[in-house]
């Protein structure tokens, strides 16, 4: 099961970290990834974490802005995202999977339940 909060209302400019608390499996087992959607969207990927945490992966769209990060002993996953921009509104989802990081929403087996961020201008 994992958890997501930290969501909020911010202004442009602003920061927010994001967690995800994993329970129930071997958090050390799974790459973690985050993912954003807007209504009428699809899910898109925002960064993804190796098990270890020795390697991290961003989209280009928030890359130098946001940073992923993990603490096993935790079982939690973050997203500190600073410099924010009102296209980063959107439901941010974190995800866990087995078998290598991937950018592709599909390739997920288990999803969180979603936490609102709005940017305001």
């Amino acid at each position: 099961q994992l958890q997501a909060s930290g969501g909020g209302l911010v202004q442009a400019g602003g920061s927010l970290r994001l967690s995800c608390a994993a329970s129930g499996r071997t958090f050390s087992n799974y790459y973690m990834g985050w993912f954003r959607q807007d209504p009428g969207k699809e899910r898109e990927f925002v960064a993804a974490i190796s098990r270890s945490g020795g390697s991290t992966y961003y989209a280009d769209s928030v890359k130098g802005r946001f940073t992923i990060s993990r603490d096993n002993a935790k079982n939690t996953v973050y997203l500190q995202m600073n410099s924010l921009k009102p296209d980063d509104t959107a439901v941010y989802y974190c995800a866990a999977k087995t078998l290598g990081s991937s950018t592709y929403a599909p390739n997920y087996d288990y999803w969180g339940q979603g936490t609102q961020v709005t940017v305001s201008s």
